[in-house]
């Protein structure tokens, strides 16, 4: 019997959202019986017509965290025979949480046109509802086992650690202050960035690590504490804590701000601290340090979670149960 055929339409194939919510999928995928194909829309109107010709091939068009303008949608929606829509952003808001029409319009557009929606949390879900009933809830998940790995902690440094981008550092920006303050007390405290930027005027140890796919899993595992700082507003509320999962896969225990999916992973005392004010930032931190087995016990408690919760094995079978339906 030939395969059914999936075509994943999003920004880039090195995109983090991309890469977690489709790429990682495709031996999966092939499992049961489709074969798979991804294509970068960005790039203007002759990036998008190839994404037409592909979609009208493709027995499934799975669009990752993009939106498009009326016209094109529906274009779009006229080539595929079935459309999905996965979002695991507020994408119909600003980064700031503010309102933007434009930003609204369209994912109102993608929303109905859309055979079926996955939405990477509760918030998300309840976006889209206002727009379609055929919505899962489809958290982001990882490679659990890949970070089931053994390693020996070093005694000389306490690192905390925080993965992003340069688009995120404004969050870890607004704990500085606190974390510098931290360092003077405890002078063995470093602050590790997975990232792609530094902070070379910072007045506390830095060690800036590029990130890359295949050195994130190692650097986290080799550290201590991992720190999630989030505002709070709806571009926020739409994040479906992706650096929280990896702490927690990594056996590191988790200082959160109580933010949307952040608050709903950590649970309280048993996974990690969730904190509502900049102050609460080295209370947490400081139990942390001078409790090295409530550091264990919390990042044991971490693992656990993720692996019965947010393991890829246990999310695709949400995905394949949709895949079917359809």
């Amino acid at each position: 019997m030939q395969s059914e055929h999936i075509l994943f339409v999003s920004k880039s194939a090195g995109d983090a959202s991309t890469r977690y919510r489709g790429l990682q999928y495709y031996p999966f995928f092939y499992k049961i019986g489709y074969t798979t194909e991804h294509v970068t829309v960005s790039g203007g109107i002759k990036a998008f017509l190839n994404t037409l010709v592909l979609a009208y091939k493709a027995d499934v068009v799975i669009v990752i965290r993009r939106t498009f303008p009326f016209f094109l949608t529906w274009l779009l929606r006229r080539v595929s025979k079935k459309l999905i829509f996965d979002m695991d952003d507020a994408i119909f808001c600003r980064s700031d949480g503010s309102v933007s029409k434009t930003r609204l319009n369209r994912f109102m557009c993608m929303a109905k046109a859309s055979d079926h929606i996955f939405a990477g949390n509760q918030f998300l879900a309840e976006k889209a509802l206002n727009f379609n009933n055929a919505v899962t809830i489809v958290p982001t998940s990882l490679k659990v086992q890949k970070y089931n790995v053994t390693v020996e902690p070093s005694n000389e440094y306490v690192d905390l650690v925080w993965i992003g981008s340069r688009s995120t550092s404004k969050y870890l920006l607004d704990i500085l202050p606190e974390l510098e303050a931290l360092a003077k007390k405890y002078t063995n405290l470093r602050l590790k960035i997975i990232a792609d930027f530094d902070l070379p005027s910072a007045k506390l140890p830095i060690v800036a690590i590029p990130w890359s796919e295949e050195n994130e899993v190692n650097e986290l595992l080799n550290s201590d504490i991992g720190v999630a700082p989030m505002r709070v507003n709806d571009w926020t509320r739409g994040k479906c804590a992706l650096k929280v999962l990896q702490y927690m896969a990594a056996r590191l225990p988790v200082v959160s701000s109580d933010v949307g999916v952040n608050g709903e992973a950590v649970d309280e005392g048993k996974t990690g601290l969730l904190v509502d004010s900049t102050k609460e930032w080295q209370t947490a931190i400081s139990r942390l340090i001078d409790e090295k087995s409530y550091r264990v016990e919390l990042g044991n408690g971490g693992f656990e979670k993720v692996s019965r919760d947010y393991d890829i094995n246990v999310i695709f079978k949400r995905i394949q149960t949709v895949m079917e339906s359809l």
